[in-house]
């Protein structure tokens, strides 16, 4: 017991003490060359700039945050439903599984003017969220589709033996063997979700849209780079905040009977 905390104490403070070394010699070299705060503001400076404009910086972060998450979870919904689709008939599979890939290779920045105009600019955040949702869709798709057809062969041999109807095998054996393939997916899409965020506010700009994204291009016009690493800072904890709910949605899902979670564990 004292060995399993003392390694979970280690996984946090090693990387807090990498992380405040970082800062303390950021705000060091910044000093002590003189660099003007326009160039690279010090970590102190990023934090005044922070707290002066707490209140429109979190009004921005909860506006790329609800979009980031209702895109997330259509992705979810949508992905894993189409893979099980794709599972049930092979011919819809080969019909449309050439689509969906040829929407994720196609870049964001190239459609997003498209989107914008046919959605329109009075409902740029609908734009966003449908443009987020195209970057975050595949992983899932994909990653569960895989987990679906990876299924033990001779295990869906010995339910059809037992007369498992088409849904019993899918419920009971199927699901449950794709489940960390579609945590993976997840983990994966949940960045992806804030990335096509992100990029499709850049793309909106012109003010219209009010997320995390139009405040740095803002910042980066009025030249208040403080302003600008501080939505930085905050981007950046959300995406690190999604990334860790997700991994432990993943551990508490699996750490009971799957390989990866057992050994982690141990």
């Amino acid at each position: 017991m004292n060995d399993e905390r003392y390694s979970r104490l280690t996984r946090i403070l090693v990387p807090l003490l990498v992380g405040i070394a970082f800062l303390l010699l950021w705000e060091g070299l910044v000093r002590v060359s003189g660099v003007k705060p326009f160039v690279l503001p010090a970590p102190s400076a990023i934090a005044e700039s922070l707290v002066v404009n707490f209140g429109s910086l979190m009004g921005s972060l909860w506006v790329t945050f609800r979009v980031t998450l209702a895109a997330f979870l259509l992705a979810v919904v949508g992905g894993v439903g189409l893979a099980i689709v794709f599972s049930q008939n092979r011919l819809i599979e080969t019909a449309l599984f050439p689509y969906a890939v040829a929407l994720q290779v196609t870049p964001v920045v190239s459609i997003a003017p498209l989107i914008i105009i046919w959605v329109g600019y009075d409902r740029v955040e609908v734009a966003v969220l449908i443009l987020a949702w195209i970057v975050a869709f595949f992983p899932i798709l994909s990653n569960t589709a895989l987990g679906l057809r990876s299924t033990d062969h001779n295990l869906r041999d010995l339910f059809r033996l037992y007369g498992a109807s088409r849904w019993q095998v899918l419920s009971e054996l199927q699901l449950p063997s794709a489940l960390p393939y579609i945590l993976a997916g997840m983990k994966i899409s949940g960045g992806l979700a804030l990335i096509g965020a992100v990029v499709a506010e850049f793309v909106a700009g012109s003010g219209a849209a009010t997320g995390l994204a139009w405040r740095i291009v803002e910042a980066g016009n009025r030249l208040d780079i403080p302003r600008m690493f501080a939505a930085l800072f905050l981007l950046s904890t959300l995406g690190i905040c999604i990334f860790f709910c997700l991994t432990l949605i993943e551990q508490r899902l699996l750490r009971h009977w799957h390989e990866s979670a057992i050994r982690r564990e141990i």
